[in-house]
């Protein structure tokens, strides 16, 4: 016969209970990531009927991972379109770099759409952490800090990519086929947009952060990428704009 386990108790049962919440978060999780295929599988329409709707998941994060990747996408549209043709033939070497360049790009910002879910879920998970005791509320406090952390890094890492979907639009506005060159010109606007909307992101989540050298260093990294991107989006718009006239 087994010897009865008694439960922790005291600090030792708080720690238990936060531990056996996280777990069965995660449990929650992982049902749901084997009842439902990512996003980035689903038709354009299931995303938007699930973006429209009243669940927290996907969001403002994923939309701005979409765009990024749209941005991307139609840089590779405009090389593809370009490699091969007698017409392009000097830049055509130019172009295939920047093809393999925007589809690693694409692939990266694409990753990025199931990634802001599953931070945020993550971030919701330790908001529904016991908050009875005092030890209950400090654990629950720490776990919420650390993982806001995640929380900025992620839209941060997708400015980051945004931003380098607006510099290759700018390769694909310059060298790019005449005949689809308008697409480059729908790239730079969809990566500005999504730079933009990543941003917000990494605000909201960086001033709940309590470790204000880290948010602090995050806004500051943040600020240079979106320094220039005005600029930089109104030129390409610009050099696209007057090869259509």
């Amino acid at each position: 016969m087994r010897p009865a386990v008694s439960p922790p108790g005291g600090a030792q049962a708080n720690s238990f209970l936060t531990a056996l919440m996280l777990t069965r978060a995660a449990e929650q999780h992982f049902y749901l990531l084997l009842t439902m295929s990512e996003i980035k599988d689903k038709s354009i329409d299931t995303f938007l009927q699930e973006l429209a709707s009243k669940a927290a998941t996907p969001g403002g994060g994923s939309a701005a991972a979409v765009m990024g990747a749209q941005s991307a996408a139609l840089t590779s549209m405009v090389c593809n379109l370009t490699i091969g043709k007698p017409k392009y033939a000097e830049v055509e070497a130019d172009m295939k770099a920047l093809l393999e360049t925007s589809e690693a790009l694409r692939e990266q910002l694409t990753g990025m759409i199931k990634a802001d879910v599953d931070v945020f879920d993550k971030l919701m998970a330790c908001y529904s952490l016991p908050k009875e005791t005092e030890q209950q509320k400090a654990e629950r406090s720490a776990q919420i800090q650390t993982v806001l952390k995640e929380a900025t890094e992620v839209p941060l890492a997708c400015a980051k990519a945004c931003r380098e979907a607006i510099e290759l639009s700018q390769i694909a506005a310059n060298k790019g086929n005449l005949g689809v060159i308008s697409d480059a010109g729908v790239a730079v606007m969809a990566g500005y947009a999504a730079l933009k909307s990543a941003a917000l992101n990494v605000y909201i989540n960086a001033g709940s952060i309590k470790d204000k050298d880290f948010a602090d260093a995050r806004i500051a990294e943040l600020e240079s990428l979106l320094a220039s991107a005005d600029i930089k989006t109104e030129e390409i718009y610009q050099i696209v704009k007057a090869k259509l006239q």
